[in-house]
């Protein structure tokens, strides 16, 4: 007897709860890395650091909001929400990436406000502190990066732009520190114009996270690579002669599909619900692909010469 497909939703939830927990460890670094920015801003002498202590401060509120998002996507359908709590997952994504461009426009703010105000220069020792958060930010990137590609997750694909946002601060920092330094006196200023210049870099980051997000809210259309593994895996089931519509929409951590498959004009109903079934069964068992629901349609093959469908709407059958 054939072991029945495995949960999808339950495979969301564990998906779900991996990443929050990605997410809170992002917490802590950013936590323990404000603190260090602070420290270094207030003894050496320099704004860029101390801007970037406080959006890391931020950046645990944007944190903590994807980390909630997680755990609302990690629910499963309810009377209320029959598709699923997906949605949650991108729309945390989307109130992250507008975060992220209002903060670029407050450090920008903030950052010419020291540029007209004189002040004492930086203290060499802060470059110590701006390349271990460097090193730090992008070695989380990268790792949020690789699980979001896994986990086919829009918010920690956001997560990890906006770390790699904040290495890219606390790097053009790092250069506008040096230039102070080696300039010497009238020099102060630097970092102020590299804060300021990371701003557009944060912005620009900013732009290319609500594109994305904003594209799995408004259901746009998947990769046509992952559509034609949906199609090839359809018409791989016996009893499939052909394929119209394939529509697919991504929900959270995966995939809602609709399906229009042909079958012999001649079967039953009974066996045209078989080959249905068979169709959602093996794009559920898609484990690469995420899919947790799936609604096939189907309708004969005949009609595809010209022979008239039996009653207004031909038969059909949905599963």
């Amino acid at each position: 007897m054939p072991l029945p497909p495995p949960d999808p939703h339950a495979a969301n939830q564990v998906r779900a709860e991996l990443s929050a927990r990605l997410v809170l460890r992002g917490i802590l670094l950013n936590a323990v890395l404000a603190a260090v920015k602070f420290a270094g801003g207030i003894f050496g002498n320099t704004y860029a650091l101390i801007a970037d202590g406080a959006e890391s401060l931020l950046d645990i509120l944007s944190s903590a909001l994807v980390w909630a998002g997680f755990r609302v996507a990690a629910r499963p359908p309810d009377a209320d929400h029959p598709y699923g709590h997906g949605k949650a997952e991108p729309l945390t994504g989307l109130a992250v990436a507008l975060f992220i461009f209002a903060m670029a426009g407050w450090i920008a703010v903030h950052a010419v406000r020291e540029i007209i105000t004189p002040h004492q220069g930086p203290a060499w020792w802060t470059l110590l502190v701006l390349a271990g958060v460097v090193v730090a930010k992008i070695w989380f990137s990268r790792r949020l990066g690789a699980a979001g590609e896994e986990a086919g997750s829009t918010a920690l694909g956001v997560e990890a732009m906006h770390h790699w946002s904040d290495a890219m601060t606390s790097a053009a920092a790092f250069v506008g520190i040096c230039i102070a330094l080696w300039g010497g006196p009238g020099w102060e200023t630097a970092d102020d114009w590299a804060a300021l210049f990371a701003c557009v870099i944060v912005a620009f980051n900013g732009f290319a996270m609500i594109g994305k997000a904003l594209g799995d809210v408004m259901d746009s259309a998947v990769p046509a690579a992952f559509e034609n593994e949906v199609r090839a895996l359809a018409l791989a089931v016996p009893g499939v002669r052909a394929l119209d519509k394939v529509r697919m929409r991504k929900s959270g951590l995966s995939h809602l599909v609709d399906i229009q498959i042909r079958v012999e004009g001649d079967l039953t109903v009974r066996a045209g619900h078989d080959i249905a079934h068979a169709v959602k069964d093996a794009l559920l068992a898609s484990v690469p692909h995420r899919i947790s629901d799936v609604t096939v349609h189907v309708e004969p093959a005949d009609l595809a010469a010209g022979r008239p469908p039996a009653g207004p709407a031909g038969p059909a059958v949905e599963r």
